[in-house]
């Protein structure tokens, strides 16, 4: 049986498991909020010498440590938040797919915040 749909706080009534438009709204502003204030890809390090390292890096290890599949991503384990030494330590890499650095690693970062 299907669960009922709940009460938005701007009055709308949206089905269960789904986000009302001002929620997205909202979402999709406190995002571009926080894009706005994080340095660029290239600030935080992730430049040719990092693509290549992570290339080297993905030959080596071509599996998800999580689920075993293709590795698309050198994940650092312990975010740097640079941290140079922490950055380039390969100690602290780890091979993941997309979905689970998305999925898995991100809520795991997420959790670890609050």
């Amino acid at each position: 049986m299907p669960r009922p749909p709940h009460l938005c706080s701007c009055g709308k009534l949206v089905p269960h498991g789904a986000l009302c438009a001002c929620q997205i709204a909202g979402n999709r502003a406190r995002n571009a909020r926080h894009d706005a204030k994080r340095p660029t890809a290239r600030q935080r390090g992730y430049n040719a010498e990092w693509e290549k390292a992570r290339k080297a890096f993905l030959t080596c290890h071509p599996h998800c440590t999580l689920c075993r599949a293709p590795a698309t991503v050198v994940d650092h384990i312990i975010p740097h938040k640079g941290d140079d030494a922490l950055f380039w330590n390969r100690q602290n890499w780890q091979p993941l797919c997309k979905p689970c650095h998305d999925r898995h690693k991100q809520r795991q970062e997420r959790s670890h915040v609050r």
